[in-house]
């Protein structure tokens, strides 16, 4: 993977773009995550999925229940056995969105410079000039000339599935608007955003704690994405919530920055946070065209400097119908990686789409190729000096371990870790080779049971980019002589030799603890 290492800063010759790309065991270091829906639930589609290179199944409420999502999470379990391929579980909470009420699930036509009523009355029937909505605030939040989106759950953009419409008087609780477009509303779910406007909805809604405490405790989800979180305040009592759940006290959550509101308080909202997503459709709307990507590198910059995973949204909207990405979104795929992105989400090119496997199989070969010009020193230099002296112990041995297997240019490292936290922080560092993350179980008790810890650590590494995970034996501690860590270690290459990422006369950078030190060694494999 490092051998070929190029930068796009260095003249490259054109004949070598053409070149085909070796196969690898990992698809990308950059990692995809998947939502699934009616055209991805199948054990059959799943596994193609998994294969291609999915390594988080997102689970979305804001459409069906949860026996729907329960049938594909049983689905998703079974592809996971079948492919050997480790996969985590993210649920995605409904939080403070907008929703039009159409129960008949007709298409509704509406025509550019016509009139149209939003109305909290949900009992009304959706029709060409009256749209019931979900929120009875709306006429105290907006004011004449204001922007409204409405669009199909999880749009793609395309004006024909989508409407702009701009507020012209409120009557009562009513907004009356002129239509700014002709477009046709189809599907049984519609979301509405008003363009930079407050909505005092709750960040965690009822019907999410229902969901959280239900399908969310039977499941020990990995990741909670927090939609349209505005203020650290939501993360802080998203996570007071969860660690009253068992289990839950260990899931991680990602803050889905989706308004200007969270925008505004973007540095206080990552230092809770676990991790960000940067729902790029939303954001779209509320900001102007020529500032999204401004808010997107800033945005990842901040995040990697965290050390924290930041995934962004919506880059092949047009793979939810057609085969092949534009090149506008396969360049956008590309710059989302230069630009230093953990992970891709992928929403309706996975959930409703028609070709989901293809769309992820093409993702990953984008990232892979855009990571071969990544360049890593000069990312290298920016973190050690963000980062600053002096330096903690754990840093300092990240930094040292990414440091010494580029000089000897090392085929991987091997990171022992019990919380992930060492092996996430010399991910922080961008290695060109993968981290191979053996996670050493911790046993644990409740006074009633014995259970080990190790599982919840390895999945949530599968968001983070460069970062592979692997459970070791729990009977083999973190810290232990070096007789059981050669043991492991053992397996740990034998993995990496099954897999393709090692052969003999590699080198192996290891990162462990011996006691109450942190070693950093190079191996050199015999034959």
């Amino acid at each position: 993977m490092h051998s070929s290492h190029l930068l796009l800063e260095e003249p490259i010759r054109m004949a070598s773009i053409l070149e085909p790309s070796k196969p690898c065991f990992f698809p990308a270091m950059t990692k995809i995550v998947g939502t699934l829906g009616p055209k991805s639930r199948t054990v059959e589609v799943i596994s193609g999925c998994l294969k291609a290179g999915m390594s988080v199944a997102r689970f979305d409420f804001s459409w069906g229940d949860a026996q729907y999502h329960l049938e594909t999470l049983e689905n998703l379990k079974v592809s996971v056995k079948s492919t050997k391929k480790l996969c985590a579980v993210m649920l995605d909470t409904v939080g403070a969105e907008l929703q039009v009420v159409n129960k008949s699930e007709k298409p509704i036509s509406l025509q550019a410079d016509g009139i149209v009523v939003l109305t909290p009355d949900q009992g009304q029937e959706a029709s060409s000039e009256l749209l019931p909505i979900n929120f009875d605030g709306l006429s105290k939040a907006v004011k004449n000339g204001d922007t409204i989106f409405v669009g199909q759950y999880l749009f793609t953009g395309s004006e024909t599935t989508s409407v702009w419409l701009e507020v012209s008087e409120m009557k009562g609780e009513d907004v009356v608007c002129v239509i700014k477009n002709s477009a046709t509303l189809a599907g049984a779910l519609f979301t509405l955003h008003a363009s930079q406007i407050r909505i005092d909805l709750p960040t965690l809604s009822d019907k999410d704690k229902e969901v959280i405490c239900s399908w969310g405790v039977q499941n020990k989800i990995d990741f909670l994405s927090l939609s349209y979180t505005r203020h650290a305040e939501d993360v802080r009592h998203a996570r007071e919530f969860l660690s009253k759940l068992g289990d839950l006290s260990h899931t991680q959550i990602f803050a889905k920055i989706e308004n200007i509101e969270g925008l505004n308080h973007f540095d206080e909202i990552l230092q809770e946070a676990d991790g960000i997503i940067l729902s790029r459709g939303n954001l779209g709307i509320d900001l102007p065209p020529e500032k999204v990507f401004l808010f997107q590198k800033a945005a990842v910059y901040k995040c990697n400097m965290a050390g924290k995973p930041a995934v962004v949204t919506r880059v092949v909207d047009s793979m939810t119908d057609n085969l092949r990405p534009t090149r506008a979104e396969a360049t956008d795929v590309a710059n989302a990686v230069l630009d230093g992105t953990d992970a891709i989400l992928l929403g309706a090119e996975t959930l409703r789409g028609l070709y989901p496997v293809e769309t992820i199989s093409i993702v990953g070969k984008i990232c892979a190729e855009a990571e071969k010009v990544f360049n890593q020193d000069l990312y290298f230099k920016k973190t050690v000096k963000y980062v600053g002296e002096p330096m903690t112990h754990l840093e300092s041995i990240a930094s040292s371990a990414v440091r010494a297997a580029i000089k000897v240019k090392a085929s991987v490292i091997i990171c022992f870790t019990s919380s992930g936290r060492a092996a996430r922080l010399i991910a922080k560092y961008r290695p060109t080779m993968p981290v191979l993350s053996v996670v050493i179980p911790r046993l644990k008790t409740n006074q009633l049971k014995w259970s080990f810890s190790g599982a919840f650590e390895a999945r949530q590494s599968l968001i983070v980019r460069g970062l592979f995970p692997m459970l070791a034996d729990p009977r083999h501690p973190a810290e232990s002589t070096s007789a059981t860590n050669e043991s492991i270690l053992k397996i740990a290459l034998d993995h990496g030799k099954t897999a393709g990422i090692v052969k003999s006369h590699d080198r192996v950078v290891v990162c462990q603890k011996v006691g109450d030190a942190s070693v950093v060694k190079i191996i050199e494999l015999e034959d």
